[in-house]
């Protein structure tokens, strides 16, 4: 049975982390889970909006699951866990689409990694977010020193990783991490959910990708992403096309010209 469910409704997918015996501390399942439904929301044409969720009311996710990777070898701890993690958080990063988590509780860890890895983040007042990793003898490997460090001031960053201090659901917000605390955040990101889905789909798409590129988020994926999409609509790629399938040479005209 899957930990990770997806539901699709009226082109806003909600994806639930459901392990709250676990606190929804990932387990290498889970990821995979993840992945397999990112791929799915990748190609989904209709899609509008994704919304992070959590089952129950402790805990958001309290990050990777220690028992999943304190055997591991030091090489696949990094070769597989960390590579792992990086990828598919990436993913959701890179989604066309924004994205929204509940702290619905805990956010520690590569939960709260998960987190920043979306654009908007809403939180329940009672939650509270924590880098805990070197109480247990390692460093943040999700993104946790990278990704945050755009996301909040710098000095607080480094209050959480080297004192493993927990950061409430108040400060989070009056630092800008989180964009609201609300006893009902899941009803909240749902909100906010409805009122991008009456923007332009193009224009939502194309500011993501170039807030994504100011803030050097694979700034070359980014700008190749939003040249691709300009292209695909010019004449020049009609033409190419045409060209090719004709095979013929392509006559491509200078429209920067005026030949009246």
């Amino acid at each position: 049975m899957s930990n990770v469910h997806l539901d699709l409704t009226d082109g806003v997918a909600e994806l639930r982390l459901d392990n709250p015996t676990k606190l929804n501390a990932l387990t290498p399942a889970m990821l995979a889970d993840l992945e397999r439904h990112l791929t799915v929301l990748e190609t989904n044409a209709d899609l509008r909006c994704v919304v992070l969720t959590a089952q129950g009311d402790r805990a958001f996710c309290v990050g990777a699951d220690i028992n999943a990777w304190a055997d591991l070898s030091p090489m696949d701890f990094a070769r597989f866990w960390i590579r792992s993690g990086h990828r598919i958080f990436d993913r959701i990063a890179r989604l066309h689409v924004p994205t929204i988590a509940v702290l619905s509780g805990h956010a520690f860890g590569g939960g709260l990694e998960l987190a920043a890895a979306c654009d908007l983040r809403v939180a329940n007042p009672r939650a509270t977010l924590a880098l805990p990793e070197t109480g247990v003898g390692i460093v943040p490997g999700w993104s946790g020193t990278q990704r945050l460090v755009q996301l909040m001031p710098v000095a607080v960053l480094k209050e959480l990783v080297l004192t493993g201090r927990r950061l409430s659901a108040e400060r989070a917000y009056t630092l800008g991490f989180v964009n609201s605390v609300s006893d009902d955040p899941r009803g909240d990101a749902f909100a906010m959910a409805a009122e991008i889905k009456t923007k332009s789909p193009q224009a939502t798409e194309v500011a993501k990708y170039m807030l994504a590129a100011a803030l050097n988020e694979d700034r070359s994926a980014m700008i190749e992403a939003l040249g691709g999409a300009v292209m695909a609509a010019s004449p020049d790629k009609t033409e190419g096309v045409a060209a090719f399938r004709a095979k013929r040479p392509a006559n491509f005209k200078d429209i920067s010209r005026d030949d009246s």
